[in-house]
């Protein structure tokens, strides 16, 4: 999808408005082309039953009754600037963004769909009377994105949702509304010199915190998925008020765990990687969980190293016997996601504590052993229920990119469906297609 790439180009150099929003426009773009450039086709799907995002449109106009409020109809480029620009005050009415509420936008338009995510038969298998049964990948239909702050999710979401023959619908965040609207304007026109239908990428341009509200509770009859990218409270807030499946995870308390085994040289670099490469994302980890075997031997050194780095450390009392450089540590610090230089320690008997400790308090994210014990590696991946276990290894590398996946929309710790990363072949779906020549059920 170059003519994407191009009206970023365009657009983002002629107006210049996302400086200030996106310190990642350029980072967009290129992911923008890697997605688009050499992995997309572009076909024509028909779906005959599925309601179309006009219905849901007219709900929101009917609901709330913006006949005040401006359309959100960007003409040309040169409506990016100035006071009728992006200081435009918009609705719900606007979500269409061509001002027709009449635009249709369902699985019946034309879409994007990357060829080995959607039609890609699954699982083929021929019954003894005869019939052949496959299992086929389809999109998931209408998926509503809900995150905040980062306008590179504008993109991000939006290319994955077409790639994997979805249609969307954003609700980005009031700190890089503008920047999203941008986006988003550059995105349509990508679409449609792409000879596909615009509307494939709706954008809710309001401030409005009751939008989110209205899409959770009065829109399960047109969405069929929600994503949450943000913080804990819009993630919580999500997941307690949907009527949609959710797709997302509340928090990222990862932990690592160090067996007697483990050497001590690939233990300092794993952990000061876990912690303090990214401190702020969700693979990040929050928790040291150590072996009392080995403590007397790693403890001090392993300390002395973080805070050479700059990370606080806290811990129980056994961990504070080998540091000065270790404060106390309270129990509300062992379900804590600090997203910052803090981290916990706790010394643990056996691999068995280390497992019922993270069944505690971990969330389900990223967890991995440092071993050179096999055994007691394969215990540990087998007995620890989250989405992502590792063995020697950091937990940041808990991300579709790292995985070989490509570009990801988040990460599930869900148990149903997607689980882990979520990127184009999560935001799929599967059925089945049963072929006979005349066969009746006895």
């Amino acid at each position: 999808m170059e003519e994407t790439v191009a009206a970023f180009q365009y657009y983002v150099e002629g107006v210049g408005i996302l400086a200030v929003g996106s310190v990642g426009v350029v980072i967009n773009i290129v992911a923008l082309y890697i997605l688009f450039r050499k992995q997309v086709s572009f076909v024509s799907k028909n779906s005959s039953g599925k309601s179309t995002i006009n219905q849901a449109l007219r709900l929101f106009r009917q609901s709330y009754g913006f006949n005040k409020l401006t359309p959100f109809n960007y003409e040309s480029p040169t409506d990016l600037r100035g006071k009728g620009g992006l200081d435009i005050d918009v609705g719900y009415a606007g979500i269409v963004n061509n001002g027709d509420l009449n635009a249709k936008i369902s699985l019946g338009v034309e879409t994007s769909i990357y060829q080995n995510h959607v039609d890609k038969i699954l699982e083929k298998w021929k019954r003894p009377n005869g019939l052949n049964i496959s299992k086929v990948s389809i999109p998931l239909g209408v998926i509503g994105i809900i995150y905040e702050s980062r306008p590179n999710v504008t993109c991000d979401a939006a290319a994955l949702c077409i790639k994997s023959g979805n249609t969307v619908i954003l609700r980005g965040g009031s700190e890089s509304f503008e920047s999203n609207k941008a986006i988003h304007f550059c995105l349509k026109e990508g679409i449609k010199k792409a000879k596909l239908d615009e509307s494939i990428v709706q954008l809710v341009p309001t401030r409005d915190r009751d939008a989110v509200g209205f899409m959770l509770s009065s829109m399960n009859n047109y969405i069929d998925v929600v994503v949450p990218r943000g913080g804990k409270n819009l993630v919580r807030r999500v997941q307690d008020e949907a009527r949609i499946p959710v797709i997302g995870h509340l928090e990222g308390i990862c932990h690592i765990y160090v067996h007697h085994s483990a050497d001590f040289n690939i233990t300092k670099k794993i952990i000061l990687n876990a912690k303090m490469r990214r401190t702020g994302i969700c693979g990040a980890a929050e928790t040291i969980l150590i072996d009392k075997k080995i403590a007397p031997q790693i403890v001090s050194k392993l300390a002395d190293e973080l805070e050479r780095a700059g990370c606080e450390i806290k811990g129980d009392h056994e961990a504070q016997k080998y540091s000065n450089y270790i404060d106390e540590a309270i129990d509300d610090d062992w379900s804590t996601e600090y997203l910052d230089a803090i981290i916990s320690m706790k010394i643990v008997d056996d691999i068995g504590e280390a497992i019922k400790h993270i069944a505690k308090y971990g969330s389900g994210h990223t967890d991995s052993i440092i071993s050179s014990n096999q055994e007691a590696a394969d215990k540990f991946i087998k007995e620890i229920d989250s989405a992502i276990v590792m063995h020697n290894t950091s937990t940041q590398f808990a991300d579709g990119g790292e995985f070989g996946m490509g570009a990801e929309i988040g990460i599930a710790t869900g148990k149903i469906h997607a689980r882990g990363p979520v990127g184009a072949n999560q935001l799929t779906s599967y059925k089945y297609a049963v072929f006979g020549n005349g066969q009746v059920r006895p």
